[in-house]
């Protein structure tokens, strides 16, 4: 029995080697980390504008966003900085993860794993994209429509941001999906016929997780995200009957 070739790596490499390439990776990320986030601080002004855009435009004209407590502003600043800078040097940190993982890996998991990552990258980017230019602009115009005489809608800076640097990330893992049924496909863990038989469970469970997510209880956006995760998991059918062991 011919044996199956080992991964393209040093085998005599010892363990203290491995460590001090993975100290050395982690600490060029953190450097390019801590550049990309004051680069991020030095052009602040428009990455403001942009992340308090959707919110703006539904307050009144000449309403601001206030902050209250005096280190505030400060701190959402540099926590901005900081995550946009993190975005930034994504490209980076995950290129240098792929130099320290690729030389274990075989020829064949290489090939596969490449364009996973580029599509992981997309789908995350999609859906961060999706919750911001459709989702935000209508939760806050609805949000901002609750007032009258006795109220009067006052967004807090931080508060805002945090909101929407949540929900950002949660529709970005939404949109992620299909790429997770992709890798459990391929690895035989989860076959197309097991998805298309819990398709009418999965459909519910994608109208109770808009349910969930959505900012506002308004049909309307609960729908503009539960019909995308329906999609995305009818996607995800094709996607694992393509890659899973054929039998």
């Amino acid at each position: 029995m011919v044996s199956k070739p080992l991964p393209e790596q040093d085998r005599d490499l010892p363990l203290t080697a491995h460590l001090v390439e993975l100290r050395e990776r982690l600490l060029k990320s953190l450097l390019v980390w801590l550049a990309a986030s004051a680069f991020c601080y030095w052009k602040l002004n428009p990455l403001l504008h942009f992340l308090l855009r959707p919110l703006l435009q539904a307050l009144p004209p000449g309403r601001k966003i206030m902050f209250i407590a005096y280190q505030e502003a400060f701190f959402t600043y540099i926590k901005i900085a900081l995550i946009c800078g993190g975005v930034l040097a994504s490209p980076f940190i995950i290129f240098q993860i792929w130099r320290f993982v690729a030389p274990g890996l075989y020829s064949h998991e290489k090939r596969f794993a490449r364009p996973l990552i580029l599509a992981s990258c997309f789908a995350f980017l999609a859906g961060a994209a999706f919750a911001y230019f459709l989702i935000f602009p209508r939760a806050f115009r609805f949000l901002a429509s609750f007032g009258g005489d006795l109220l009067q809608f006052k967004p807090v800076f931080r508060d805002y941001v945090s909101f929407a640097v949540r929900m950002l990330l949660v529709f970005g893992f939404c949109f992620e999906i299909p790429v997770a049924m992709a890798v459990a496909g391929k690895l035989g863990v989860i076959r197309a016929r097991t998805l298309s038989r819990i398709r009418p469970y999965a459909i519910l469970g994608a109208f109770v997780v808009a349910a969930i997510l959505t900012p506002t209880p308004d049909v309307v956006n609960q729908l503009f995200l539960a019909l995308p995760l329906v999609l995305l998991y009818e996607a995800s059918i094709l996607v694992v009957w393509l890659l899973e062991p054929k039998s």
